[in-house]
């Protein structure tokens, strides 16, 4: 087993031998081995004995905490990567304003190109013309990001596509009872928006981690402005993964009536400012229940797990490795072994 997940409420974690032990209510509520772990991440409000906190730091198992909702809430940092020279030459190369605007522009681009692909491709599917006069629109723009000069203008590019984009989401719905009146979020206010904001913070999880192991600042990015606690290099590059790897396996969970409207709890609320993380819950606006909460992460990890042929090598590769190789891509032009990044292009697979 190289990832876990704790999704229960109120659930303690003890260090029984070589398993962690989940206890809820004082029963145990099953187990998790210790050999092979690599990511432990747990969804809510779990506690952690301190004998368990021993072993994650000494078999250095990355730990990561969310929010019932799935936002990023902390990570058990052991220490940083050792290859100082490779971090050195991420700053050295995004310190220069140049290399930062060309390094956003690709950026940008190949998230527009991946979001009018697959808007393409739905629209020849379905039939629907709409779509895949969006597609156009969306290309279009993406072709004429070579004239921006600005970062703030690439920025804006972007955020126009987007809107572009989530216009045309409804259509992508085909079946009754999800209602998508555009991309909202913190808090997400319908059943929709809240499973792209969980699948998009475990897409982000998945680049940061990524990014780690290759001995990258996560928090040096180009496209994502310098922020305290914002990891702007994975902001920057789960971009080219949301249409391919997240927008894709919700509307699929959707459409394949894998979760439906009644798996979620609604609350209507005035007031949704809270005094803490527990009473915030309580305010949440859409919530997944606990079922379909672990079912996401089945299906999620069965998606990830997918593999694929690459046809630059022929090598079959899961999901998850091609994030793994995108960010091997970025290391090697931050290292001076390559004059740009290139991004994930959708076209180069099926």
């Amino acid at each position: 087993m190289q990832r876990a997940y704790v999704l229960e409420p109120g659930a303690y974690l003890r260090k029984t031998g070589e398993h962690l032990t989940l206890f809820r209510d004082g029963k145990s509520a099953g187990e998790i081995p210790l050999q092979g772990l690599q990511q432990l991440t747990l969804i809510g409000y779990t506690s952690l004995s301190g004998a368990v906190l021993d072993v994650l730091i000494r078999k250095r198992i990355e730990t990561v905490l969310l929010s019932p909702s799935g936002r990023f809430r902390a990570r058990l940092m052991v220490d940083e990567h050792k290859h100082v020279e490779r971090r050195r030459a991420q700053y050295l190369r995004l310190s220069d304003s140049e290399t930062v605007l060309d390094t956003a522009r690709v950026l940008v681009r190949g998230k527009l190109l991946n979001a009018a692909r697959f808007l393409a491709l739905r629209g020849n599917q379905l039939d629907e013309q709409e779509l895949k006069g969006c597609a156009a629109r969306i290309r279009a723009m993406a072709g004429a990001l070579e004239t921006a000069r600005d970062l703030n203008l690439l920025r804006g590019a972007e955020g126009h596509a987007a809107n572009l984009y989530f216009a045309a989401f409804p259509m992508l719905i085909r079946v009754p009872g999800f209602i998508f009146n555009g991309r909202n979020r913190r808090p997400p206010l319908d059943p929709v928006n809240a499973l792209l904001s969980f699948m998009y913070t475990l897409l982000t999880q998945e680049v940061l981690t990524s990014i780690k192991v290759a001995g990258l600042d996560p928090y040096l990015g180009a496209l994502h402005a310098v922020d305290y606690g914002r990891p702007s290099l994975a902001c920057d590059l789960v971009e080219e993964w949301r249409s391919f790897l997240g927008d894709r396996l919700v509307l699929t969970l959707i459409n394949r009536q894998a979760v439906r409207p009644d798996d979620f709890i609604f609350r209507t609320l005035a007031n949704m400012d809270g005094v803490d993380e527990r009473d915030l819950r309580s305010r949440r606006p859409v919530e997944m229940k606990p079922g379909v909460c672990r079912a996401f992460m089945n299906a999620y990890e069965q998606w990830m797990g997918t593999r694929i042929v690459w046809p630059e090598t022929g090598e079959k590769v899961t999901y998850r490795g091609l994030i793994q190789r995108q960010v091997r891509v970025f290391s090697a032009f931050i290292q001076g072994q390559a004059e740009a990044y290139v991004p994930f292009a959708w076209s180069k697979v099926n």
